[in-house]
C-alpha cells in the first residue's frame, strides 16, 4: 500500500476557514519521514499544532454569533481559534508514530464549530507500507 505520509509543514484547511495553516508536529515522537517529523492521531493541539484558519465563518461559533449580532444581523466572520477535542480520524493503524496510528491525506479533524479540517499537502513524499 501506498499513501502519502502527514508531516510537519503539512498544509491543512479548514471547512469553515478563510486561509490555509501549517500543521505543526513537534520532534518529540522521533519519528521521521522525509526527514520531516512525522504525525499521529493526537497532533490535535489548538495553536501548538493546528493554528489559526483567518477568519471563522461557522454559523455555530459563539464568537460569530456574537459579531453578527453586533453588527444588527450582518454575517460577521470572528478570528478562528480552532477547538479540537478529538483526535484526528480515522489515522493508519498498520503505522505506527510514537506508538499511535499515523496521518495520512484521508485523514479529518473535527472542529467543535463545525468545522472539518482536511490535509490539503502532506508536506513529503509518498511512502509505501508493507
Amino acid at each position: 500500500m501506498s499513501t502519502p505520509q502527514v508531516t510537519h509543514g503539512a498544509v491543512l484547511q479548514c471547512s469553515f476557514g478563510a486561509a490555509p495553516c501549517p500543521l505543526v508536529v513537534l520532534p518529540e515522537n522521533r519519528v521521521t519521514a522525509g526527514m520531516l517529523p512525522a504525525a499521529n492521531i493526537m497532533d490535535n493541539k489548538p495553536l501548538v499544532n493546528v493554528a489559526s484558519f483567518g477568519l471563522c465563518s461557522s454559523p455555530t461559533n459563539p464568537e460569530v454569533v456574537a459579531l453578527t449580532a453586533a453588527a444588527l444581523g450582518v454575517f460577521t466572520p470572528a478570528p478562528c481559534i480552532p477547538v479540537l477535542a478529538l483526535p484526528w480520524e480515522p489515522g493508519v493503524p498498520s503505522v505506527a508514530v510514537g506508538g499511535l496510528p499515523a496521518l495520512d491525506t484521508n485523514c479529518k479533524l473535527m472542529c467543535e464549530w463545525a468545522g472539518v479540517i482536511a490535509v490539503e499537502s502532506p508536506a513529503q513524499m509518498t511512502v509505501t507500507v508493507p
